[in-house]
């Protein structure tokens, strides 16, 4: 079974990234969560990064804020596809400072970006991820989107009058 592992600088990036736990949880993903501070616990930042798919995982999902170095350091470190949600904390530049420290990265160490504070599009990405190559998690990702299909059709009913 895939496992997810979702990482942020802080805690107070829990509210955010708790879109993405809910979303791999609602695909039956298994999700290792840990904050892991770039600036503030780099040997942890290391270890998390060096031994990641030891432990199983196959994606991993890093938020952070500010300066935002996080899922880059993860993604020169590790092996596994690193999925960077920029968050928009309260010492941000409007969010443009985290997301340009995670969408550019240099070349030979991509990060796959997200929206500002899209937590759950880095969920339903590593779900994909993970859908290449288990077909329940692949069914079960269909079955959403049909959903969200419906929902629209929904939707536009309710304006037609």
């Amino acid at each position: 079974m895939s496992k997810v592992g979702v990482i942020m600088g802080s805690d107070s990036d829990l509210p955010i990234m708790q879109e993405a736990i809910d979303i791999l949880k609602g695909f039956d993903i298994e999700v290792e969560v840990d904050i892991v501070s770039a600036h503030r616990t780099p040997e942890k930042l290391y270890d998390y990064s060096k031994n990641a798919h030891t432990r199983g995982l196959s994606v991993i999902i890093a938020g952070a804020g500010g300066a935002a170095h996080l899922p880059g350091m993860v993604a020169a470190m590790s092996p596994l596809p690193v999925i960077g949600v920029p968050v928009k904390s309260r010492n941000s530049i409007d969010g443009w400072d985290s997301i340009l420290s995670i969408l550019q990265m240099p070349g030979g160490v991509p990060v796959a970006t997200v929206a500002l504070d899209g937590a759950k599009n880095a969920g339903i990405l590593a779900a994909q991820i993970i859908g290449t190559s288990d077909q329940c998690v692949l069914d079960k990702i269909i079955v959403y989107k049909e959903g969200l299909k419906l929902k629209v059709e929904a939707a536009s009913k309710k304006l037609k009058y």
